[in-house]
């Protein structure tokens, strides 16, 4: 395709990231790495040993009548430590290396198999322009979540790209098969493509 939304000719995809067998599994698991190392896992809360006070005695063991407290910061008490409470922890998990390869080409292949791919010859812009971002997408009559992924040296494009509502643009590099699989379009600039086909052991930065 051409910025004018015309069909300039037919390219082939390469096997070895398009053309492969969809594993499920795969998938699923990179796919809930990436969403895990998403994951803050900050919340902390203090045990009775961690909380402020309470070291004295609040009063004698016996003949007050009240029931036995060796410290006003017991988990029973209002201001107290908290018994079992969330600490700061990493949720992440390890998957090999290979199965994450995989994930990427079965995101990648699936995406052709369904027709989400699109490549459009590369173009230049002195500078960003979001107006003339939007006119392409028009022409292409891309609708919906839509990734665009320029080259390096597209800075300008990139920019022009990435203020517009449900579309986001991306470098080759940064491509990643959780981000595949949320975007209806994948809009590749031909030089964009060029560049990951040439990076075809990538599996994106999971």
């Amino acid at each position: 395709m051409d910025t004018e939304g015309k069909k300039i000719g037919d390219i082939e995809l390469e096997a070895k990231l398009f053309g492969v067998t969809p594993n499920p599994y795969a998938i699923h698991q990179v796919v809930r790495l990436e969403m895990a190392l998403s994951r803050a896992g900050t919340a902390s809360t203090r045990t009775r040993s961690e909380v402020r006070g309470g070291g004295a005695k609040p009063w004698r063991q016996k003949g007050t009548g009240r029931a036995r407290a060796g410290s006003t910061r017991s988990p029973l008490w209002r201001g107290g430590g908290t018994v079992h409470g969330p600490k700061p922890r990493d949720y992440s998990f390890r998957v090999p290396r290979k199965v994450r390869r995989l994930a990427f080409k079965s995101a990648l292949s699936e995406a052709a198999r369904n027709n989400r791919i699109i490549v459009l010859e590369d173009f230049y812009l002195e500078r960003p322009s979001t107006h003339v971002a939007v006119e392409i997408l028009s022409k292409l009559k891309l609708t919906g979540s839509t990734m665009v992924v320029v080259s390096e040296d597209d800075e300008s494009v990139e920019k022009s790209f990435r203020n517009i509502k449900d579309v986001e643009a991306f470098f080759p590099e940064e491509l990643n098969t959780y981000d595949i699989l949320r975007f209806g379009n994948i809009l590749f600039l031909k030089g964009a493509l060029s560049s990951l086909v040439g990076d075809g052991d990538s599996e994106g930065p999971a």
